[in-house]
């Protein structure tokens, strides 16, 4: 049931989104704009997407070392897996995805391995709403963007202190739990107990300073070659905005994308995308054309790549459920089912890319 209530309510936002991205727009002109597009612009900007996904692959790798040290070579199927899981499966289902195969590779815990995941998406989060503070007093723009920016904020920020006091002060947060399973009956204790250890060691990044900038100073890294990408596709349809305004399209609607939505972020990535660029005088039809183009641009390439490296790995979504329904850690964190599972994942931006 709540598997059903939150496909039908990702379908029901994305709809609206699209319907208000698309209302009062000639299907003609769009098609013209497509057609009149030169996708020759899409390979290098291909190839810069794929070095943000090595970039994010370094990072993870920077995040995993106080668990274990992994080649690069060995997570970038990891993570192409799992931005091909989230841009298909609902609920993020691709950030489960890879912390299974992690464990299954390399025997990382799901806890930890899921920690630090967390700490990759508030750190995209960190950059994205940086990316919309440097660039919207230039813009111009205003009103319910400033609400975003400051909504957001709140959030973000709150998640990574709270974060970084568990890293740092890991006692307070066990002392808070044995608290609370004193209201639950003690079979409870042990495996609680256990999962909050392992979270525990996969924020472990966050106790050095100098780890805290690197990973923020990577996450810029990854964030500016993705916008470097929006550059290049913009150069395939008849129109040019400044390399701020891509970076502060960059940055909401990849905030936008942390809403529920269908897969593959659909509407909550197109909307306030096109909605941007109208600001800034772009034809509606050709900010529509561009916009979908970038989307799927974004969308096919990973997505693609990991679903040869998960058919690589003779693995299914199906057989991963069944995995974790029989792990006795999948089911300290209650990872049993579509409806348990997907619903723990933390559910911030990968962006669109995330994807």
């Amino acid at each position: 049931m709540l598997r059903r209530w939150r496909l039908w309510l990702g379908l029901i936002i994305s709809g609206a989104f699209l319907y208000l991205a698309l209302r009062g727009l000639s299907l003609d002109q769009v098609l013209k704009a497509l057609r009149g597009a030169n996708y020759w612009w899409l390979l290098p900007g291909i190839a810069v997407y794929f070095l943000a996904v090595w970039a994010r692959t370094w990072r993870w790798h920077y995040l995993l070392r106080p668990l274990k040290p992994i080649p690069l070579r060995t997570l970038f199927p990891v993570v192409a897996i799992g931005y091909m899981g989230n841009n298909i499966y609902p609920a993020r289902a691709g950030e489960l995805l890879r912390a299974y195969i992690l464990k299954r590779q390399e025997r990382v815990s799901i806890s930890a391995n899921l920690a630090t995941v967390v700490v990759e998406r508030i750190f995209d989060g960190l950059v994205m709403l940086l990316f919309v503070f440097v660039t919207l007093p230039i813009s111009g723009l205003g009103g319910k963007y400033q609400v975003l920016v400051t909504t957001f904020s709140l959030l973000f920020f709150g998640a990574l202190l709270l974060f970084m006091v568990m890293a740092v002060r890991p006692e307070w947060f066990k002392r808070l739990l044995a608290l609370l399973l004193g209201l639950v009956p003690s079979r409870f204790h042990g495996p609680a107990h256990e999962t909050l250890d392992r979270f525990l060691e996969g924020l472990e990044s966050l106790r050095s300073g100098r780890a805290v900038l690197m990973i923020f100073l990577s996450s810029v890294v990854v964030w500016l070659l993705e916008t470097v990408k929006y550059w290049l596709v913009m150069h395939a349809f008849p129109f040019e905005v400044s390399f701020y305004v891509l970076m502060l399209m960059n940055g909401v609607v990849n905030l936008f994308t942390t809403l529920p939505a269908a897969p593959g972020y659909v509407g909550t990535f197109d909307l306030p995308g096109i909605e941007i660029l109208q600001r800034f005088g772009v034809p509606h039809d050709v900010a529509t054309g561009y916009t979908l183009v970038l989307h799927a641009a974004l969308w096919f390439p990973i997505t693609a790549v990991g679903a040869f490296y998960l058919w690589r790995a003779r693995l299914s979504w199906a057989q991963v459920q069944a995995d974790l329904q029989g792990d006795e850690e999948a089911r300290e964190l209650d990872l049993v089912s579509d409806d348990e599972a997907l619903g723990k994942v933390w559910n911030e931006p990968s962006g669109v890319a995330g994807i």
